[in-house]
């Protein structure tokens, strides 16, 4: 049986010495997302980060027998992390993660940036250390963990790749080519998820997907006067809008095409009901809300179940509109909107570009030029079952960790990763969890990493992995 103190101790002394300033020099490394940094074979960012964690792993590993670390290149492609572990259990457990970043994001605080690690008690700003570049080091101190007890464990493979940022469009191909190294896993731990509060474990029981494109409208060849034009040609902003209020009703938010919709399960709904009562407030007071500004209802669960399991829009982008300060007098020929709709956990990702494509060229108001480019798709994901034995070692794994019991609880984001997974291994348990709390502001300015939790998730892991040998040894 594991020995939970001295798991801990040993977790948070590895986190101290080796982990933390490991992540503090990743953190200085502007390893973006191939999606954007498309020269980033040229530029050696992502080699650097790769070589960063190389050196830590086989480090760490040099005293483990059998273990093997591989980096992973397939021609054209970013590279993955393969760190192979003989277990004791007569079984295979997948961890996965990532280490590529997203881009620098303008409205950091003075003094922070996305390259400057800043340690600031028990946080780590900067860009990647919560998302995702503390998961190797999380999973690979729970297993040494384990080790220096000489508690079992499966056979264990971790995974890290460098394109997750950019939709994980690699992945598929090295999942196949590392397909006999893979195996069949009976486990699937992910750490690249969030966590509602930083007091408890949270478990993610589904993504949602996703399907984004750019929609332009033209109504001229070129600028005219406003003063001579107005009235007669219509507005492209305004044809625009028109659209959108096909796909949104700007009064409440909600998406109109019932097709966009899927009848949500009816565990998630208790589930929900759950989480929010454990989040109270938090659940948009987390958000920076300017002074005034409400959420679009003060009903928590349908908060809940708005960001995890019904289609929302974002308008992300603009093209065709100047500067305020640039801008003169005159009719613009087209103007050009981003659009970012979030999908049901189990909606198909491509059908629902197809329709919103359809829905949006249909019958263009005043003929004008419309078309919508559909640039990208991700299937979400809905989690099967918990076996009992993981619910159980989960309820166990948070009390021992974080002296609370889990909650369970879905994400609005994708990670094509575990749909992915998902259809490749339908027999297998999963476990989506991460360090991504409140203000940790993945993707955004003043990104952070809170330490305790990741070393408590760190602690979880190592529970789990022996419960699931424990239980493999007992079948």
């Amino acid at each position: 049986m594991m020995d939970i103190e001295k798991t801990r101790k040993f977790v948070d002394q590895c986190w101290a010495d080796e982990i933390v300033p490991t992540l503090i020099e990743y953190v200085r490394i502007p390893n973006k997302s191939p999606s954007f940094d498309p020269n980033w074979a040229a530029h050696g960012y992502m080699d650097e980060a790769v070589r960063l964690f190389e050196r830590w792993a086989r480090a760490k590993l040099a005293d483990v027998p059998g273990a093997t670390l591989e980096v992973v290149r397939l021609p054209g492609r970013t590279p993955v992390i393969v760190i192979d572990l003989p277990g004791q259990a007569n079984d295979t457990v997948l961890l996965y993660g990532h280490l590529d970043k997203q881009p620098e994001m303008s409205g950091w605080a003075d003094g922070y940036g996305p390259w400057i690690p800043r340690l600031e008690g028990d946080k780590l700003y900067g860009r990647g250390g919560a998302d995702d570049g503390y998961a190797m080091f999380g999973a690979l101190s729970a297993l040494l963990a384990l080790r220096d007890q000489s508690v079992p464990y499966a056979r264990c493979v971790v995974l890290i790749e460098a394109c997750e940022e950019s939709g994980s469009y690699d992945l598929p191909y090295y999942v196949d080519h590392l397909a006999e190294r893979l195996g069949n896993p009976s486990l699937v731990i992910c750490l690249d998820s969030g966590c509602g509060n930083y007091d408890q474990l949270w478990l993610t029981t589904s993504l949602r997907g996703l399907a984004s494109g750019t929609l332009t409208v033209r109504v001229l060849e070129e600028g005219v006067h406003s003063g001579d034009a107005s009235g007669v040609v219509p507005s492209s902003f305004r044809v625009l809008r028109l659209l959108l209020s096909r796909l949104e009703d700007e009064d409440t938010g909600e998406i109109r095409p019932a097709e966009l919709y899927v009848q949500i399960p009816p565990d998630r709904v208790p589930q929900a009901r759950r989480a929010s009562a454990a989040l109270g407030s938090a659940v948009y007071t987390k958000f920076p809300f300017p002074a005034g500004t409400s959420p679009v209802t003060e009903d928590l669960t349908e908060l809940v179940l708005n960001r995890t399991w019904r289609p929302q829009l974002a308008v992300i982008g603009i093209e065709g509109l100047p500067k305020p300060a640039d801008a003169g007098n005159v009719l613009l020929p087209y103007t050009t909107a981003k659009l970012s709709l979030r999908l049901p956990p189990t909606l198909d990702a491509a059908a629902a570009g197809a329709a919103l494509r359809a829905l949006l060229e249909k019958s263009p108001p005043y003929g004008a030029g419309v078309k919508f480019e559909v640039e990208s798709s991700a299937p979400g994901w809905n989690a099967p079952s918990l076996s009992p034995w993981l619910e159980q070692s989960l309820a166990r794994s948070s009390q021992l960790a974080f002296g609370a019991p889990p909650a369970y609880m879905g994400e609005g984001g994708s990670i094509p990763f575990m749909a992915m997974l998902g259809e490749k291994f339908p027999q297998a348990q999963f476990v989506v969890t991460g360090v991504l709390g409140p203000h940790s502001n993945a993707h955004g300015p003043n990104e952070f990493l809170h330490i305790p939790t990741a070393r408590r998730v760190s602690l979880v892991i190592a529970q789990v992995l022996a419960d699931h040998a424990a239980r493999s040894e007992a079948a």
